[in-house]
């Protein structure tokens, strides 16, 4: 079909909202864009002068085609090379979307997107859908193809397998910022009882190098173990100094809702650690070190003012 100016501009006005959405079902900026890509092919395919809800029906295209990848990123995710953990956005990314509410914070803070691992495709749609957008049952519905108390149950459920027990804090700027010098002050200091005193007693961590780089592939639990785990990665040592090329510098700088420690060697992003805090303290630490979910977050570092950083290290 022969497209308009005005039916470009009008998918490009929805572009963010939909980048947004397939970045919370998908939990990977790259495949975010490729599924508005084909949200886009499809649009230029059809007969735009039919459609009645144009913003409703790039929707329920894309929400579909990141449905059928969730079905098939399951099967590929039983041959991933230890743990898989979703692409950091780092604070002012576009693709993390609205922001207003606590509610559209916490859906796609890091630990959530993580959590979103253990939904059904359609419990991760009506989530995303009815949590971060606000759509009302109805309209989910009609997306899903399913009924709007269908919708609502299927929503009450989601919001039940996310709930582990841990009430997640959400915090400012400022203590956000905080907590990250303490956490590292802590980590380099290569006192164990330091690391130890900032953790909640469950606290965990977990890695995802993806086969790409050194990762562990089982989680680390408890605080204690968590605290030695820590202890030896901030060590510096010269196998890690040949390993990055050099040094590696270490910014302050929130990702996805969460206070977070970026690691850049050589102009280069080559780590993500997010912290997940709770009333009592870190209750997870989660490293993104797969180069391959860390281009987006060096091509906003390269284009923004990242300051100085908070140490050198290695």
């Amino acid at each position: 079909m022969t497209m308009t100016a005005e039916d470009v501009s009008r998918f490009e006005g929805s572009r963010g909202r939909l980048e947004a959405i397939a970045y919370r079902l998908l939990g990977s900026a790259s495949e975010a864009e490729d599924a508005v890509q084909e949200t886009f092919l499809r649009w230029q395919a059809t007969d735009i002068a039919r459609i009645e809800v144009p913003e409703a029906w790039l929707t329920k295209v894309l929400t579909n085609l990141c449905l059928n990848q969730l079905a098939s990123a399951r099967a590929r995710r039983e041959t991933y090379v230890g743990q898989w953990l979703p692409e950091p956005l780092l604070d002012g990314d576009p693709m993390l979307g609205p922001a207003d509410t606590a509610e559209q914070r916490e859906s796609v803070s890091y630990a959530v997107l993580t959590l979103m691992e253990r939904l059904s495709p359609n419990e991760r749609a009506v989530y995303v859908l009815r949590e971060a957008f606000d759509y009302p049952h109805r309209e989910i519905a009609e997306i899903l193809e399913i009924s709007e108390s269908s919708s609502q149950q299927i929503f009450r459920r989601a919001k039940q397998h996310l709930a582990d027990g841990r009430a997640r804090t959400e915090v400012d700027e400022a203590t956000a910022r905080r907590i990250v010098d303490e956490f590292l002050a802590a980590a380099i200091s290569g006192q164990t009882d330091s690391i130890v005193r900032l953790l909640t007693a469950d606290a965990v961590s977990v890695g995802d190098g993806g086969g790409k780089v050194p990762a562990r592939t089982t989680a680390v639990e408890g605080a204690l173990a968590v605290a030695r785990f820590l202890r030896g990665l901030f060590k510096p040592s010269e196998a890690k100094r040949v390993y990055v090329g050099g040094t590696a510098d270490i910014y302050a700088w929130p990702a996805n809702s969460e206070p977070a420690l970026v690691v850049v060697a050589n102009g280069e992003v080559i780590g993500v650690m997010c912290l997940e805090v709770g009333a009592d303290g870190v209750t997870a630490v989660r490293t993104q070190a797969n180069p391959d979910k860390l281009a987006r977050a060096t091509e906003l570092f390269a284009a923004s003012d990242h300051g100085e950083p908070l140490t050198t290290i290695l």
